[in-house]
């Protein structure tokens, strides 16, 4: 997030409007709703996500042990198993 000069920006008029309200002080402008996208969607970052926590569950069912998947993918005990239930609940809704 880069700072910008409002003066640099903004139209006149509505730079004059804004420091009716707030002068001299830096603001948060948020993007359009419609505009923003989720985490990890715009760098694939959620897709691999998901892909390995199915890969996952997949060894999980497959007999790999929860400590197996930990030293495999560094991750906490706790991490794996909420990943073993969360992905079994998903492929449950699926069938």
């Amino acid at each position: 997030m880069g700072y910008k000069n409002g003066r640099d920006i903004l139209p006149p008029s509505l730079l004059k409007q804004l420091q009716d309200y707030i002068s001299g002080e830096i603001i948060y402008i948020p993007k359009k709703e419609q505009t923003r996208a989720g985490w990890g969607e715009n760098n694939g970052t959620r897709q691999t996500i998901l892909r390995r926590n199915h890969e996952i569950y997949r060894l999980y069912e497959n007999g790999t042990s929860v400590p197996e998947l930990i030293k495999k993918y560094h991750l906490s005990e706790d991490s794996i198993r909420k990943i073993i239930v969360k992905t079994r609940g998903g492929a449950a809704r699926q069938r």
